[in-house]
């Protein structure tokens, strides 16, 4: 009863849940049967969700969600303190083994990976690794506004307490002092500071010449062939209303949205971050709620410590990728970005231009201006 009127206010319940007859018949069944545990249906179901959800692993069904999420982080090895790698995926069997080592050797302890529906061989290899789980969708990627719905699901189930990054199969974290100190160094130093997100720019690399002029082999280091850079012709401004900065430009502003600049894709990130229940990615890895997490800068004058994600997009692959995912129509703006691409790489242009630089360490990176060592000394 409302205190102030004296009238009943209408309910609005939790959840609605639905129940036909067919749900009916189907619990008095299993009550019928004097098996109400661990009987046929149980059986049948987790085959069925072996076979339909996370394809042939084998399946255990449990009495809550809560017991699946305590179980599902045992059998992951995930212990307090890990640092977590969450990304979506499809069709990168050549980049994983590659990717993997690099962030394990940064000091990842477990990946946390969707796979939308890879038919290259990816899953059954992501499968097989011990610090990999692992979920199967073939829902539409543009339906989970580009997949950051089935991260922002994962980073609230099991991300919890966890400095996690959340990247993509083509984006590789470079740091202040990443080559000497792990990254669990720079997430003990955020902590101190009471930092709790930490952004990096996207960084395009890019051979020079022809993209297919060297092949790709799976498990090479793609920066020994995409080790040039644009290191400047960025753009910059503040997002009045989640108050991230917005960045654009660089080779792909120079190449491929030469006159529409302001549609070029974003490349501000902030991947980074000590996750609690209540945080949300907005828009891909660009922002979050609560905004307060989009303050990786400093207005007074100073500079707060920030990376860069090298983006190994354009290697011999790129072509092939950009037909398949222009053709998919999954990506934002009815895939407009790849239609970008397609066009200009019909003329097979070198990305590469007098003003590219090559990538020596993240000292230079430093120099220019796209990274910041702040005040971690």
């Amino acid at each position: 009863m409302s205190e102030t009127s004296g009238h009943q206010l209408p309910m609005i319940p939790a959840a609605h849940p639905l129940i036909g007859e067919e749900e009916v018949e189907a619990v008095s069944a299993v009550l019928r049967s004097g098996m109400v545990a661990q009987g046929p249906q149980v059986e049948a179901f987790e085959e069925e969700f072996s076979r339909e959800v996370v394809g042939g692993v084998q399946a255990v069904a449990v009495n809550s969600g809560t017991s699946a999420l305590h179980l599902g982080l045992l059998a992951a090895g995930i212990g307090a303190g890990d640092i977590l790698l969450f990304m979506t995926l499809r069709n990168e069997i050549a980049r994983l083994p590659y990717f993997l080592k690099y962030y394990r050797d940064m000091g990842v302890r477990h990946f946390l990976v969707v796979d939308n529906g890879s038919d290259d061989g990816g899953r059954e290899y992501l499968a097989g690794q011990p610090d990999v789980s692992l979920w199967l969708t073939h829902a539409s990627y543009k339906e989970a506004r580009f997949g950051i719905d089935w991260m922002n699901w994962l980073l609230r189930r099991y991300g919890t307490g966890h400095w996690c990054l959340t990247v993509d199969p083509d984006e590789f974290l470079v740091y202040p002092h990443y080559d000497t100190r792990p990254l669990q160094a720079l997430t003990d130093w955020l902590d101190a500071s009471a930092l709790r997100s930490f952004s990096a720019m996207l960084l395009d690399m890019y051979p020079k010449g022809d993209l297919t002029a060297e092949p790709y082999r799976s498990g090479q280091n793609p920066f020994d062939i995409a080790c040039w850079f644009d290191p400047a012709n960025y753009s910059i401004r503040k997002n009045g209303l989640y108050g991230n900065l917005w960045i654009q430009g660089g080779v792909r502003g120079r190449v491929f949205f030469p006159d529409d600049p302001e549609n070029g894709p974003a490349l501000n990130k902030i991947p980074l971050v000590r996750w609690e229940r209540g945080y949300v990615y907005a828009s891909s890895t660009h922002m979050l709620l609560p905004r307060a997490l989009n303050l990786v800068y400093d207005e007074d004058g100073g500079e707060k410590a920030s990376g860069c994600l090298l983006h190994a997009k354009f290697l011999s692959t790129f072509v092939e990728k950009s037909a398949e995912e222009l053709n998919r129509k999954q990506h934002y703006a009815n895939s407009h970005e790849y239609k970008a691409y397609h066009n200009a790489m019909q003329s097979a242009p070198s990305l590469w231009c007098a003003q590219s630089c090559r990538f020596e360490d993240w000292r230079q990176l430093e120099d220019l201006g796209l990274i910041s060592t702040g005040n971690w000394a």
